[in-house]
């Protein structure tokens, strides 16, 4: 019986330390959505779009990838905006991979063009579960 009691010990243990590292991983996630907020804020503004406009941006891009600039997916698409295939923001710059900036900025320009405004966009994705 003692080797029972070892052995959950050790499970709960292990859980715990799973867990924890679960949240710092969630910590680190969200610290790095925050982040990538106050990123595209300015950019944001800097387009003429209201807050308003950006509010419908944090809701779209956070249903699309969290605002994580590493989040990808089996169907290709990749980064903050979720560009299909990923590669298509090197035009914005060849750090695409990697920097929230690059793909901020393209997710924008992509989003100007195609449908005009964030909550156009938004609204897209709300009927259509893509945009």
């Amino acid at each position: 019986m003692p080797m029972l009691r070892r052995t959950g010990v050790l499970v709960l243990t292990a859980t715990l330390v799973a867990a924890g590292g679960a949240s710092a991983a969630q910590a680190q996630s969200s610290q790095a959505s925050s982040s990538n907020k106050s990123i595209a804020r300015p950019m944001v503004a800097d387009r003429g779009w209201s807050q308003a406009q950006f509010a419908c941006l944090v809701l779209l891009w956070h249903r699309e990838s969290g605002w994580n600039h590493r989040a990808g997916n089996r169907s290709g698409a990749y980064g903050i905006p979720q560009a299909l295939p990923g590669h298509k923001m090197a035009s914005s710059g060849g750090d695409w991979r990697t920097n929230p900036r690059t793909q901020i900025k393209w997710g924008l320009g992509y989003i100007k063009q195609r449908y005009g405004s964030p909550c156009r966009a938004w609204g897209h994705f709300q009927s259509h579960s893509w945009y």
